[in-house]
């Protein structure tokens, strides 16, 4: 078996071998930690390799210099290599999706430098996986995605608390975002989720059914976070382990007036989310809970609240209010900061010396890495019912559910764990013990390799270094190529019941075209049906035709069409074609079409449109269909394709192959199957005689929409983006 050498991508994070900054602000959270730990524990795998974490280059005197270190080597199977792009200064990860393009041509030429191409990819958030998407199509290595958290709920939520859609647009690219998020669920391997219940957070999505779903439960390390009772054996690490507790005690103790009462921890980022307000409503109206314990909320690090991030600000300003509204100074702590790679370890197991309890309150946790950790230490915990917790806790026993929203079934949890030593036992000790045996960084890692190795034993994965290139006399790709103009055919380039207009002037500017400009036709005809409109219509021959639905790639040399090798590999990723037909063969509302018809990467029915049952063709395809588009078209054929082929993964393709920058792309293209092409830095034209899928679409920096319709439309593009005068 090869080993694996994997490449996990984590693009806005601050990520440090000397110690991560969680808390720092909103984009350093638990996803940081677990991309850390996960590239960690991986590292330790005796099937892999080598672990690269690929991040972005920040030299920001605000900062560690650490973060504008080129490679940091961690041990020796993990590094951390950071690509430079949008400037040096740290940004919060909205205003970083302009830049990801350059992140990922920055990628692909550090991988072809340091010649460390992996086998496998893992993004992490959905600004990974637009990059591990690009990445995917122009190596040919397949990837695994992590969501961490959605664009589609985070939209929801801002629009029901008030905002309107232009505002929040402009703050938080949603409309990248979820399409990112929408590519990424399309051509992955597999999506990776905590509990059964995230992958129902998917389900909005359009290609929700596309993707394949593994639950890998996230790991602990279980030799950090031990037991309250457990004994150091190291004297060195003994004492360097007191020493902490020594300073945690004194962190929180100063803020209280009986430091030695047991206390309700809370540990998070300052987000309206975490419900933090809701715990002190608790705890401030019951002063008998207050003199069982104190309560103590460590809500991310901060310096002065005053120049903190709007959200954050109003968070821990609304603490501090409510701590003031109940009196409740001497009894509540707030510390401003801990240290999070040492000291949180170290802040559960005092808690549960203490006989505390851990809460976490949020209104929706995707899984619940707090509630794992704290279990670990023997710390009992009242968490929420809503998302991951509600599968921890049935498993572990180590605490109660509530609803959020619900102060009086809090409440009685948690005098329930406070005020019963049998019960606060019966928890503590399950948790110590239970979380040990299913929640490791050891287990999860195990699945994981597990599912990769069957994945990469089922796919091609070929690689970039492997790219055949056509043996093929290509004068015009042997000189740099400033524009690469690529036309669809059908309503874009012709449109006989319109008389072809501007169609005469077009040939004539694509014949006389300078040197420095290649021409490609991107169409869904096959092969034939291509050249016999370039015969009828007496075109210029194009440098490269994209055809049959994207499944080919031709090059023209003058009087032969020669077929791209190289993207034909790509494509066979997991594509069985003799068993896709074998599958259909019991559908009787679907006949194979005529032998010219069809391709190795494309297997073209007619179809019945009133019994078309797009559930029974997925039933019918089995586990293997996500690996497959269906493609429904003019309510009478029916394309199964590689879910891998598309004109614009084709125009990808081959731009990355003839070193043509995406931003000398300018595609042309009348209806919803063209608009894969716009992706990107590509600039777009859409014809004014576009169809109804595209009606919406208004002229923005790389979209220009015509007002005449096919040729006449795409010259009035090539004149707008200055190509032709």
């Amino acid at each position: 078996m090869t080993k694996l050498r994997i490449s996990l991508i984590n693009i806005h994070g601050l990520l440090k071998g000397s110690g991560l900054e969680i808390g720092r602000d909103a984009d350093n959270g638990g996803q940081t930690k677990y991309v850390y730990e996960l590239a960690e524990f991986l590292s330790q795998h005796k099937d892999v390799e080598q672990v690269h974490i690929f991040t972005r280059l920040i030299d920001d005197p605000n900062l560690s210099p650490e973060y504008a270190v080129p490679i940091e080597v961690i041990n020796e199977k993990l590094d951390i290599r950071r690509i430079p792009f949008l400037g040096k200064k740290y940004k919060p990860k909205e205003q970083l999706w302009e830049g990801l393009d350059t992140f990922v041509s920055g990628i692909v030429q550090h991988v072809k430098l340091h010649d460390i191409f992996p086998n496998w990819i893992h993004s992490h958030y959905g600004d990974a996986g637009y990059a591990a998407s690009e990445l995917s199509t122009i190596l040919n290595i397949p990837f695994a995605h992590t969501g961490h958290s959605l664009g589609f709920y985070k939209k929801k939520k801002l629009l029901e608390s008030g905002l309107n859609e232009e505002e929040i647009e402009k703050k938080f690219k949603f409309r990248q975002r979820i399409a990112a998020e929408e590519r990424t669920l399309a051509l992955s391997e597999f999506i990776v989720t905590s509990t059964e219940q995230e992958i129902e957070t998917y389900r909005p999505y359009k290609n929700f059914e596309l993707a394949k779903y593994h639950v890998i439960s996230p790991g602990i390390d279980t030799t950090k976070f031990v037991p309250y009772y457990h004994q150091e054996q190291d004297a060195d690490k003994q004492m360097e382990e007191e020493q902490r507790k020594y300073w945690v005690a004194e962190t929180i103790s100063k803020f209280l007036i009986n430091p030695h009462k047991p206390f309700i921890l809370a540990l998070s980022r300052p987000d309206r989310h975490k419900n933090l307000h809701t715990l002190i409503e608790v705890y401030g109206k019951d002063k008998e809970l207050q003199s069982i314990a104190n309560l103590v909320i460590f809500a991310g690090i901060r310096k002065d609240i005053s120049k903190m991030p709007e959200s954050e600000k109003d968070v821990l300003t609304d603490l501090l209010l409510l701590m003031d509204k109940y009196d409740l100074y001497g009894k509540m702590a707030i510390p401003k900061k801990h240290d999070v790679e040492n000291e949180v370890s170290i802040i559960y197991r005092y808690a549960a010396e203490k006989r505390g309890v851990f809460v976490n309150l949020a209104l929706h946790e995707n899984f619940g890495l707090t509630v794992i950790e704290s279990a670990s230490s023997g710390l009992p915990v009242v968490v929420t019912k809503n998302g991951g917790p509600s599968e921890i806790i049935p498993t572990c026993q180590n605490g109660e559910l509530v609803d959020p929203k619900d102060e009086n079934q809090i409440k009685k949890a948690l005098r329930n764990i406070l005020t019963d030593d049998n019960q606060w036992r019966y928890y503590s000790n399950n948790g110590a013990i239970n979380i040990q045996k299913h929640y490791s960084w050891l287990s999860h890692v195990n699945q994981y390799v597990a599912y990769v190795n069957e994945n990469l034993s089922l796919s091609s994965g070929s690689g970039i270094k492997n790219l055949h290139y056509p043996n093929i006399n290509l004068d015009r790709l042997k000189r740099k190529v400033e524009h690469l103009f690529v036309s669809d055919i059908d309503g874009t380039l012709i449109a006989p019941d319109l008389d072809n207009p501007g169609l005469k002037e077009l040939k004539e500017h694509l014949i006389n075209r300078h040197e420095k400009m290649s021409f490609a036709l991107a169409s869904g005809r096959n092969l034939a049906l291509v050249k016999k409109v370039i015969e009828e219509e007496q075109f210029p021959l194009p440098d490269f035709i994209i055809c049959a639905v994207g499944t080919e790639i031709y090059y023209t040399n003058g009087k032969d069409y020669i077929l791209d090798k190289g993207w034909a590999t790509f494509l066979a990723g997991r594509w069985k074609r003799e068993d896709i037909v074998t599958r259909l063969k019991g559908i009787p509302w679907i006949r194979l079409q005529e032998e010219e018809a069809q391709n190795p990467y494309k297997i073209s029915y007619y179809y019945e449109k009133e019994k078309y049952n797009h559930e029974q063709l997925i039933s019918a395809l089995g586990t293997g269909w996500y690996k497959v588009n269906i493609i429904p078209s003019h309510d009478e054929f029916l394309d199964f394709i590689p879910k891998r082929a598309s004109k614009g993964n084709a125009i990808k393709f081959l731009c990355r192959k003839w070193a043509i920058p995406l931003s000398s792309v300018i595609a042309a293209g009348d209806s919803g199957n063209d608009i894969d092409m716009f992706r990107g830095s590509v600039k777009g034209i859409i014809v004014g005689n576009r169809s109804a899928e595209l009606a919406g679409y208004e002229t923005t920096k790389n979209i220009y929409v015509a007002k005449s319709a096919a040729s006449s439309g795409i010259l009035e593009g090539l004149k707008h983006y200055k190509i032709i005068k």
